[in-house]
């Protein structure tokens, strides 16, 4: 998910969108529906002062966030731990440069 975060990092919101709706990653379609979202934010609690067109995104975080342990049984009575992943992703925009 990093990855993804890195590219959109600094630019602005439409361009951001555009971008990540043409990747073919998971990362990507979840990072623009955050994306979306925050821009949507920021131009409903300013009143209307803010247009989509003047956000860029300032910060976006993607923190590890709780890990489920799961267990894989294997050959000769033994076990391998399989770690389901998750993040927390944090997304900032502002219309000032």
């Amino acid at each position: 998910m990093r990855v993804v975060a890195n590219l959109v990092r600094g630019k602005a919101v439409e361009e951001a969108v555009g971008l990540l709706d043409l990747m073919p990653k998971k990362a990507a379609r979840l990072i623009s529906k955050a994306v979306k979202s925050a821009a949507a934010n920021a131009e409903d609690k300013s009143g209307g002062d803010v247009s989509i067109d003047e956000l860029r995104i300032q910060t976006i975080m993607v923190d590890g966030g709780t890990v489920a342990k799961r267990w894989m049984p294997r050959s000769m009575g033994r076990a391998n731990r399989i770690n389901h992943r998750t993040s927390h992703l944090t997304v900032v925009v502002s219309d000032e440069d």
